[in-house]
């Protein structure tokens, strides 16, 4: 690599905290833990809500992906942290994807997961909520690692300028490369898509 003039990506140390559990709201139980690995798409879906940095401030970013091909499903964005902006993703990947009754929704235990809007919008469509353990990260590691490819492989070392132009830069990241070109070792080294594409 030196030779080459290349270095490695260095992953940044300082984080915003995007979950607060601390609230009234029912907590549901881990059953992803106790799931089989799935076999098929819309079986299971794993959620979270990362921080993106602009010069405008902090963009939040909520995804949806389904476990079975690693695939996002659905996204959504905003300056604010509030349940919309979980809800707004949500509904992205319904709209895309239209999964049966009896899904597995698994998220953190975050205000957003656990408001009484968005466990309408799950029941709305018959979906299992399943909910991390307290301050365990690793019960949703297929999230944490896709936001660690995208903080690693796609974030600039200085942030855009603008939230609109970050928006726009993380749709071409998600819905063109990540989706569609990037291999993973867990659907066979075959891109997301690629992998639904084969096996559908």
């Amino acid at each position: 690599m030196r030779q080459q003039g290349l270095r490695g990506c260095l992953r940044r140390r300082f984080r915003v905290l995007t979950t607060d559990s601390r609230h009234p709201w029912p907590i549901a139980p881990n059953r992803l833990a106790s799931r089989s690995v799935p076999s098929g798409p819309n079986q299971v879906w794993v959620t979270d809500i990362t921080y993106v940095p602009t010069a405008e401030g902090w963009l939040y970013l909520a995804a949806v992906m389904d476990l079975w091909s690693r695939r996002i499903v659905g996204w959504a964005t905003s300056d604010s942290l509030q349940t919309p902006l979980v809800s707004a993703a949500l509904r992205q990947a319904l709209s895309r994807r239209r999964p049966p009754p009896g899904l597995l929704h698994h998220s953190d235990r975050g205000c957003q997961y656990a408001s009484q809007d968005y466990r309408r919008l799950l029941a709305a469509h018959q979906i299992e909520a399943s909910m991390s353990r307290a301050g365990n990260c690793y019960d949703n590691v297929a999230m944490e690692s896709f936001w660690s490819r995208l903080k690693t492989e796609w974030l600039h070392p200085a942030p855009l300028a603008t939230r609109t132009e970050t928006r726009t830069a993380l749709f071409e990241w998600i819905e063109a490369f990540y989706n569609r070109q990037r291999l993973h070792s867990s659907p066979s080294y075959q891109s997301p898509v690629d992998f639904e594409t084969q096996l559908n």
